[in-house]
């Protein structure tokens, strides 16, 4: 089970206060949705110290790779397949704690061992995912679920 403190006792849910103050003044003023979407994974990832952080695009019929921060990833996904298909298929967030045990898991890095995928929803359609991937097992939890759904929201207008 993911824990709520890290070593010098600050909370997932301070660190993602702070971290949804700082994206939305880092954006706010940008008209640009891929700088905004690189410095949203950019924050993320080194705020939180996550392994990978990313976002894949609705293009057609496949989640297309944008901008991320990490490892080389998987370029497109089909919809309904791996998580990221799967969270877009249903329109809801999936947290695994062992994408090992995920059926139909894309293995994009074996360095990867927990995942939570958030989709951004816009007119009742999903036009991308937020993927976030730790070297750790069982990292997520219904914090990152809220206070990333939350952060989701900034995306809206930048598509």
């Amino acid at each position: 089970m993911a824990s709520d403190l890290n070593i010098i006792g600050e909370s997932k849910k301070e660190k993602y206060e702070s971290l949804y103050h700082q994206v939305k003044a880092l954006t706010e003023t940008e008209s640009d949705a891929i700088a905004n979407l690189s410095n949203f994974c950019s924050a993320i990832k080194y705020g939180m110290n996550f392994y990978w952080v990313g976002f894949y695009i609705v293009k057609q019929d496949e989640l297309v790779l944008g901008p991320f921060q990490g490892t080389v990833a998987c370029t497109r996904i089909k919809k309904g397949k791996g998580v990221c298909g799967t969270s877009w298929l249903n329109k809801k967030t999936i947290i695994v704690d062992d994408v090992d045990q995920f059926p139909g898991h894309i293995a994009c890095s074996s360095a990867s061992k927990s995942e939570i995928v958030i989709p951004v929803i816009k007119n009742n359609e999903v036009i991308a995912v937020l993927d976030i991937d730790d070297d750790n097992y069982a990292t997520f939890n219904e914090t990152d679920q809220f206070h990333l759904e939350k952060m989701a929201t900034l995306t809206l207008n930048w598509f």
